[in-house]
């Protein structure tokens, strides 16, 4: 049995396994992360865990599993030098994905660097797990998550990617007015997710999943499928794939 709620405690492992080689390097993103203003960003993201088709307990809000292999895709945005250093890194391991009330006992048995897709400026992306854009009104406590439909997404989606991309240390600066276009090619469905769940910590975050087609400079499409798109990679939104 697994919660459905389950990115967070894969973020917390993958800070784990990061943190056993470069304790400091696995603080700094916790604590800190890349910065650009007043823009935080960890610049790693992680696929929803492909278990094949539970069984769902809707009322509990918890997945039944039978399968006795789950696949997990993970990214960062390092230099190919660090892929040999990932790759040991995750082999292995042995995780306990779960809550207190309920959770998978797991045991990394194979870690695989998946090919490169050949990319041009305009790409087909499915979202497989929910892009995260949110604004916050001046008088408003709280963030306000937008859909795709709404007339500001597309600004603030780039202002994320740019923000996001300048905050590498060492790289060109990339400015706003870059080529970029974004056409919603699905029906977004919303999905609302629980962080940090049974903490003080708690908190609820809506995104979306969708297909869509983006027209960028090629190495902005790299970035994307290195870091994910969208806002809070690092806790398990904005993870896409081409079509």
């Amino acid at each position: 049995m697994l919660p459905m709620d389950y990115q967070y405690y894969l973020s917390a492992w993958i800070y784990k396994v990061i943190g056993m080689a470069d304790h400091e390097f696995a603080n700094f993103l916790h604590t800190s992360g890349y910065t650009t203003g007043s823009k935080r960003f960890k610049l790693f993201s992680y696929s929803p865990i492909d278990f094949g088709r539970p069984v769902l307990w809707k009322e509990k809000a918890l997945f039944e599993i039978a399968a006795e292999r789950l696949f997990l895709n993970v990214s960062f945005h390092l230099a190919e030098a660090a892929e040999k250093f990932i790759i040991g890194l995750f082999n292995n391991q042995q995780v306990y994905i779960g809550d207190q009330f309920n959770g998978l006992d797991l045991v990394v048995r194979q870690v695989e660097r998946l090919p490169e897709p050949v990319l041009t400026n305009t790409v087909h992306y499915r979202a497989v797990s929910p892009v995260v854009i949110s604004m916050r009104e001046d008088n408003s406590k709280y963030a306000r998550y937008l859909a795709p439909t709404d007339s500001d997404y597309d600004n603030l989606l780039l202002q994320n990617l740019v923000n996001k991309y300048n905050s590498v240390p060492n790289t060109p600066t990339l400015p706003e007015d870059i080529d970029f276009d974004f056409e919603l090619k699905s029906t977004p469905r919303s999905k609302l997710v629980t962080i940090k769940p049974y903490t003080p910590e708690q908190s609820k975050v809506r995104g979306f999943v969708f297909d869509f087609a983006l027209s960028c400079p090629v190495d902005i499409h790299q970035f994307i499928l290195a870091t994910g798109i969208g806002e809070k990679n690092s806790t398990g939104f904005g993870w896409v794939e081409v079509i």
